[in-house]
C-alpha cells in the first residue's frame, strides 16, 4: 500500500513489533517487516514524516532503512529511537546521510550507538543547515 501511496504523509508505527520483538525483548527477530517498509520507503514519492521508534530493528533493520534513504527524495524526518542500532547499523546509516540530501532531521536516541557511529553520523550530517539531529 505503500508503494502506490499519494496521499499519507505521515505515519506512526511506533511500538508495533516490526520485527516481531517487543520493547522487553519478547519474540523472536525477524528482518521481514522493516524490509517491506523500507523497500515500499524506497518508491514512496508522498510520506515526509516516518516514526518507527521503539520497534527493535537492530542493525539489519537500520540497514535496510539505509538503502530505503539512498532512493528516497521525500522523506524528511525519522525517527528511529529505542531500536537497538549499534554502530554497524549507524555506519550504514551515515553512508546514506551522506548521499540523501532530503532528510532534514532524525533521531537516534537511546540506541546501542558507540563513539564510532555516533562520529559516523555527526560526520555525515556536520555542515548541513537546519539539520536537527538527537542521538
Amino acid at each position: 500500500a505503500l508503494r502506490v501511496n499519494g496521499v499519507l504523509k505521515t505515519l506512526n508505527l511506533s511500538q508495533n513489533q516490526l520485527c516481531g520483538v517487543d520493547f522487553m525483548g519478547r519474540g523472536t527477530y525477524s528482518v521481514v517487516g522493516i524490509t517491506a517498509l523500507a523497500e515500499a520507503l524506497k518508491v514512496n514519492g508522498v510520506m515526509t514524516e516516518l516514526d518507527v521508534s521503539w520497534n527493535s530493528i537492530g542493525p539489519a533493520g537500520a540497514t535496510a532503512i539505509a538503502a530505503a534513504l539512498r532512493g528516497n527524495a521525500v522523506l524528511t524526518k525519522l525517527d528511529l529511537a529505542r531500536n537497538g542500532i549499534d554502530d554497524a547499523g549507524a555506519e550504514a546509516l551515515a553512508s546514506a546521510l551522506r548521499v540523501n540530501e532530503v532528510l532534514k532531521n532524525i533521531d537516534l536516541s537511546y540506541n546501542n550507538l558507540g563513539d564510532e557511529g555516533r562520529k559516523a553520523i555527526h560526520d555525515a550530517v556536520s555542515g548541513r543547515e537546519g539539520f536537527e539531529l538527537e542521538m
